[in-house]
């Protein structure tokens, strides 16, 4: 479960920064460079995530949903620089729980 958990960690990482690229260049007005930047940050992540122990690509990207949730708060607070609320809070546990079900579920099944 560890292995998984790293996995999705770095995955979100990749996402998190590819779409960063494209929100800075549409949204803050940044040079386009950063679209290639932001391109293979994709790549990145969308290979990382095929590493992940399942047998089914919908029942890995359910559970990573959680840990992009929780990575996306990391983003907020780290790279941001902004303060998260309790309901930020609350809600990250919701899907944290949820995401730890669905990874232990199919990884006791494949053992």
């Amino acid at each position: 479960m560890i292995v998984e958990i790293l996995y999705y960690l770095v995955a979100a990482f990749f996402e998190i920064l590819g779409c960063y690229f494209f929100w800075i260049v549409f949204k803050d007005g940044k040079n386009l460079a950063y679209i290639g930047t932001g391109i293979l940050s994709l790549i990145i992540f969308a290979f990382i995530l095929t590493r992940v122990e399942s047998e089914f690509a919908g029942r890995a990207y359910a559970a990573y949903g959680g840990i992009y949730i929780f990575s996306s708060l990391l983003w907020l607070i780290f790279v941001e620089k902004q303060s998260i609320t309790k309901f930020d809070i609350i809600g990250v546990s919701f899907v944290i729980l949820g995401a730890c079900v669905i990874i232990f579920g199919f990884l006791k099944k494949l053992h």
